[in-house]
């Protein structure tokens, strides 16, 4: 009897093992197919074989996931309203089941932004739910919450219950200064990994690797701008000067001390150009008194150049740019100071900042696109003859050409303004008539630097 019972278990070990070798020999068949199919966009056939892979073999590869995410969503936009519901619940299911067999690609912050921004397509929750849910997964998993749209989403249910009298506006104020600060290290983030390619990318030398990761970071990158003014819009008239200070005056006294809350409301504060109220001066000046930073000495910077002290300006936004560490950021402010150059007319001091700002951030196209309008500006000053100063335009198209490259976004606007500067360089009858073609004029203003004529 014995015997017959391990006769018995040793069969149905052996059944089970066969089945489960049977049935892995099968989702591994399947997703080779649904992923065939999902490479070309035929999500409809690509659903069976990746509802068989789900449904028996959800630990089997991340592929499941990453093209379930596209079946589930072409299935819900072609379905009636039953199947859509159920297509719905597939997906947010798969989420959570994402989240379970494979976290470090689905983290809980990355799958609660999928989740909260399909809840709001379909009105799968009231404000208050899905405000709740969004605020416990950014606050638990802040470095995980990194999806464009769900960050937008969050701060835009926050401004609406605000709006309904659910959330006072201190929330909204710190929900916002959050999210700015999250997008922007998102930012800081891609920037490094594009800066690293750039140079290869130039030079013609990326692998194939390498040309997708920078096409990848380009593209998150974008995402990320285009949500900060809609961000900022949002926002609206909630932050407006008359707004801020009345509110600033109130908590300054009980947060003088809170480096972070000074930073946040003096930031706020230039950023709608309340810079001339004197809570302003008071706050920056506590900042810097209490932690000097980067942001503490660009505002002293801005102070002393409003009220016409230009090297005590510039003293602060040298000391701005030694302060802070992250080159992202140190880029910016550089590029800031560029600009104010630029406005009072301090060309060569305009041009040495942007340069500086290249240097930290070498894909900044709006650098070199402003060093371009330097030279622009400059036409009328560089050259004794007619040519000669219009030849400048050359070199202005030569630095905007840069920025399209370094940065695709910009692309188009390089493009229109190379555009326009060699419609204002001479014209071939001008390098005719002046025997120029192929020679080489130097600018002996404080461009520096040459061009050559091209032929005829």
């Amino acid at each position: 009897m014995k015997k017959h019972i391990l006769a018995l278990f040793s069969i149905t070990i052996a059944v089970t093992a066969t089945f489960g070798q049977s049935q892995k020999a099968q989702c591994m068949s399947n997703l080779s197919m649904f992923s065939e199919f999902a490479k070309i966009k035929n999500y409809e056939a690509a659903y069976e074989p990746w509802k068989m892979v789900y449904e028996n073999c959800p630990e089997l590869h991340k592929a499941t996931y990453v093209y379930g995410k596209r079946i589930l969503e072409y299935k819900i936009s072609k379905a009636s309203q039953e199947d859509r519901t159920t297509h719905i619940n597939q997906l947010l299911e798969m989420y959570d089941s994402g989240n379970k067999y494979f976290p470090k690609k689905y983290p809980q912050g990355r799958i609660t932004a999928y989740k909260g921004i399909l809840s709001h397509k379909e009105n799968l929750s009231s404000n208050e739910e899905l405000y709740n849910m969004l605020n416990d997964a950014f606050t638990a998993d802040r470095a995980n919450f990194k999806v464009p749209k769900a960050l937008y989403l969050y701060f835009s249910v926050l401004v609406d219950l605000h709006k309904d009298g659910k959330e006072d506006l201190q929330q909204v104020f710190d929900t916002y200064d959050d999210v700015v600060e999250k997008i922007d290290t998102e930012k800081s983030n891609l920037v490094k990994v594009i800066n690293t390619y750039i140079e290869k990318e130039q030079a013609g030398k990326l692998y194939r690797k390498e040309r997708q990761k920078l096409k990848n970071a380009r593209s998150n990158l974008q995402l990320y701008r285009d949500i900060a003014p809609s961000i900022d819009a949002k926002m609206g008239t909630l932050a407006d000067c008359d707004k801020l200070i009345p509110l600033y005056e109130k908590n300054f006294e009980s947060k003088k001390t809170d480096a972070v809350w000074l930073k946040r409301a003096a930031g706020r504060m230039n950023s709608k150009d309340c810079t001339d109220n004197s809570l302003f001066v008071t706050m920056v000046g506590a900042l810097h008194e209490l932690e000097p930073s980067a942001d503490s000495a660009y505002y002293l910077g801005l102070l002393n150049d409003k009220s016409g002290k230009n090297s005590e300006a510039i003293k602060y936004y040298n000391e701005a740019v030694a302060l802070e560490k992250d080159t992202y950021k140190k880029a910016k402010i550089l590029y800031k100071i560029a600009t104010k150059f630029k406005n009072k007319g301090q060309l060569s001091n305009a041009r040495n900042y942007a340069q500086k700002a290249l240097n930290y951030q070498p894909s900044m196209g709006a650098a070199y696109l402003l060093i371009a309008k330097l030279y622009e500006k400059s036409a009328n000053q560089c050259g004794s003859t007619p040519f000669e100063k219009r030849a400048i335009y050359w070199k202005a198209a030569e630095i905007a050409r840069k920025a399209g490259k370094v940065d695709t976004s910009l692309k188009g606007q390089a493009n229109t303004t190379v555009g326009r500067y060699e419609q204002l360089a001479p014209d071939k009858t001008m390098i005719f008539n002046n025997s120029m073609a192929g020679k080489t004029i130097n600018f002996n203003c404080w461009i520096g630097g040459s061009v050559t004529v091209p032929p005829l």
